[in-house]
């Protein structure tokens, strides 16, 4: 049974042989895994309130830009430092406990200062993303506890090909755009851009079913207790950006109105 093949890469790289330290007393269940995943949200949630009543705190007196110069630095700290706690926490998942709440309150001020922009340019959206992401959530949730959908290992090879294919795109755009140029599909409103953001929401969404089938068969193997925090993190990291995609899907759709 191995452990280690996910396309979600903070669970990659043997993570398990990390942590383990012989014989376990205390081990890895489902439950508990659900827990730390419901209490990372919680975190998050609190931490994106923060921002986005600091952004409107600012915005309700008619300016925006005050608003967004104000909430800026806590943006761009919140994503600086998600980036880089969640880059200790793949290299040291036996800290998890400790770096998986550290992450969920970066990416909390890093979205609630995203969602309140995008609220300001297209009222109601964030909401719809919310529910959109916490409904796809739980259908992946419902298809993967029936058996409809099987994390096999062809899945696996396919879901690991989509999403390192989306990876490299974003970050050929990124440099791209430290040149001066610019993909428009992966910014504006056209069809096809409409058309790949749902391409990367689906691949977002089936990444899910890897993050469940990986959780399940570390419940399964005994792996150690400090495992439930890292497969909870695996999880938000996910889901935060299945958020993003949705969101982003749901701009361009607004735009065209």
């Amino acid at each position: 049974m191995n452990l280690t093949k996910s396309s979600n890469p903070v669970f990659g790289n043997s993570v398990f042989s990390k942590v383990q330290t012989g014989a376990q007393t205390d081990v890895m269940t489902v439950n508990g895994a659900i827990n730390k995943t419901g209490l990372m949200f919680l975190i998050l949630a609190f931490a994106a309130a923060f921002t986005w009543r600091k952004f409107f705190g600012v915005y309700d007196y008619g300016s925006p830009e005050g608003a967004f110069s104000v909430v800026a630095p806590w943006l761009i700290g919140g994503g600086i430092g998600g980036f880089i706690v969640a880059i200790i926490t793949v290299f040291a998942p036996r800290y998890s406990n400790i770096t998986a709440p550290i992450y969920a309150v970066f990416e909390g001020l890093f979205l609630g200062g995203i969602s309140a922009f995008f609220e300001v340019q297209y009222p109601g959206l964030v909401m719809r993303a919310v529910a959109l992401t916490f409904g796809v959530f739980f259908i992946m949730l419902f298809l993967f506890r029936s058996g409809k959908i099987r994390a096999t290992g062809k899945f696996r090879m396919a879901i690991m090909a989509a999403t390192g294919g989306i990876a490299l795109i974003y970050f050929i755009s990124f440099i791209a755009g430290m040149f001066g140029a610019s993909f428009g599909f992966l910014h504006g409103n056209s069809l096809f851009s409409i058309g790949f953001s749902l391409v990367v929401v689906a691949v977002a969404a089936l990444n899910l079913i890897l993050d469940f089938d990986f959780i399940q068969r570390g419940a399964a193997a005994r792996a150690p207790k400090i495992m439930e925090w890292y497969g909870a993190f695996g999880l938000m990291v996910t889901l935060v950006w299945l958020y993003l995609e949705i969101l982003r899907l749901l701009s361009k759709l607004a735009s065209r109105d």
